[in-house]
């Protein structure tokens, strides 16, 4: 054989080695984990009973691994505090923390487990994921010895991390992420000093991981989509429902859709904390989805997604912006969701059209109701302004919704049934980001797939009639460059903390 003829051969057979290892869709699994929890976190325990808890979870996480990878799955995302739970202090965490190495040492723990330290729980991660062919994610705690002369270090000699990890199907720690936005109660935990961007690439697209709070800011993200460019999003989480607009299933689908990603989300399940609501996520809808509060059993879902999904460019003022808005007069009145206060309007008749305005944001809907019943009240409502409860973000929010009775003034408070189905849909607003993140929930917090769409010029509207009762129909704007530049003062802030430490306690963990 000639050299010309030789190397062409060579260059062939690599081309198609490459066409065999990139693959145009994938098998995704995300396990809804009924965590079990410690007994007791107010006194730390020897690490040999850390290590006999957490093995009891990641018994269960082996169950769901396993069929997972029968089922085909190439990857699974298991929830934050999966493995060991949550309300710990600094030091009732300590025994449950490994030194997770940077993933550029190249190790598979489970071929040699003692390279950095005492590692059972990576070692049993990356057995998992080599003796079924599957990447696992799962959420772990990290330790870094730390000098206490350096400022930054604390008081304990130590850095302590909420992190993420990623095992290919080989068994090899191939991603490690700290996580950055830690939810007020987490203070057993470090924030990293900046934030992290990990992302790794497979044969089956680009990923990018983050925890739970993360996924209310810009760092890391929505710089993982933009800067970074990924594919499919990782998000363990530990979410609390906060209805209206934060239920896990409808913010988590909307923000796929939003930044035209798959999201790989997986939830702690407490039903008794309302801490349920997973999925696999495309930007054009949820593929798989799971909300129950009535059963204490795990969930597992597969699905199958592409592995390169299609972005499009969406002008999310440009409708609004065409449209004329009336004159509303002494209809507007004041009510609160989830401590900000909106703007709304009532809608009166069976159809109609309505604007309502907030500062910069002016929200415009059209409607038809299949009936207008005597016993449910809804309005659409405007909000732009600075959340300042168990964090700071800037929002703008264009809100349809059910109100929890007929009394006006509980427009905005958490409310899961409802009785009335919309015909047709339509709804704009002025936004002033290009972060706008589409959501529609029904009764008893069930999503819509299929039933609706968001035009190139900003009108999130229905496809079809409503499957169900509407609970919300929203457009959720987050202004990440006005997040600190705000009037607000520290007593307003102070107040709004301790108002929600006095009326919440018992959902204080709701985003982790």
């Amino acid at each position: 054989m000639s050299a010309s003829r030789w190397l062409a051969c060579a260059v062939l057979s690599a081309f198609c080695v490459l066409q065999a290892s990139s693959l145009d869709s994938f098998v995704a699994a995300v396990y809804e984990h009924a965590v079990i929890l410690p007994s007791g976190t107010l006194l730390p325990v020897s690490h040999s009973e850390a290590l006999a808890l957490m093995n009891r979870n990641l018994d269960l996480l082996e169950g769901a691994i396993v069929a997972a990878a029968k089922q085909g799955a190439h990857i699974i995302v298991t929830p934050e505090d999966g493995i060991y739970g949550m309300h710990f202090t600094r030091d009732t965490i300590y025994p449950y923390l490994e030194d997770i190495p940077d993933p550029r040492v190249n190790w598979i723990p489970c071929d040699n487990a003692d390279r950095f330290g005492y590692t059972p729980v990576q070692k049993r991660l990356s057995c998992l994921a080599k003796n079924n062919s599957i990447y696992v994610v799962a959420n772990m705690g990290d330790k870094k010895p730390c000098n206490t002369s350096d400022p930054q270090c604390p008081p304990d000699g130590r850095f302590q991390y909420n992190t993420d990890v990623v095992f290919d199907s080989m068994g090899k720690l191939v991603a490690r992420y700290h996580k950055q936005n830690l939810f007020m109660g987490e203070e057993q935990f470090n924030a990293p000093v900046e934030p992290e961007f990990v992302t790794f690439n497979t044969p089956f697209g680009k990923f990018g991981i983050f925890t739970c709070f993360d996924v209310l800011f810009h760092d890391p993200a929505v710089s993982l989509v933009t800067k970074f460019q990924v594919d499919t999003i990782l998000f363990p989480t530990a979410w609390m429902d906060v209805l209206p607009h934060l239920a896990a299933i409808e913010f988590h689908s909307a923000w796929a859709m939003g930044m035209g990603v798959n999201f790989l989300a997986a939830n702690i399940h407490n039903p008794l904390r309302r801490m349920t609501g997973s999925g696999i996520y495309a930007p054009d809808s949820p593929r798989a989805f799971h909300y129950d509060r009535k059963t204490q059993e795990g969930k597992l879902l597969v699905a199958q997604l592409e592995s390169h999904p299609r972005r499009s460019t969406v002008n999310w003022t440009a409708y609004a912006s065409s449209v004329d808005a009336p004159a509303t007069g002494n209809q507007e009145f004041q009510s609160v969701a989830f401590f900000d206060e909106f703007t709304f309007v009532e809608l009166k008749g069976i159809t109609g059209n309505y604007t309502v305005c907030q500062n910069d944001l002016c929200c415009q809907l059209s409607y038809r109701m299949t009936e207008k019943r005597r016993d449910e009240i809804y309005a659409l409502g405007a909000f732009d302004g600075l959340h300042t409860v168990e964090g700071q973000y800037h929002l703008q929010i264009c809100t349809l919704l059910k109100c929890k009775t007929t009394s006006l003034h509980t427009c905005g408070s958490s409310v899961d049934t409802a009785s009335t189905t919309f015909e047709m849909f339509s709804l704009s607003g002025t936004f002033g980001t290009q972060y706008v993140f589409p959501e529609v929930l029904l009764s008893e917090v069930k999503l819509a797939p299929g039933e609706f769409q968001v035009s190139s010029d900003g009108r999130l509207f229905s496809l079809k009639p409503t499957s169900g009762p509407v609970l919300t129909v929203t457009l959720f704007g987050r202004l990440y460059g006005k997040d600190w530049a705000s009037n607000a003062s520290s007593d307003l802030i102070t107040h709004s903390l301790m108002l929600l430490m006095l009326i919440m306690t018992p959902i204080i963990h709701y985003l982790c």
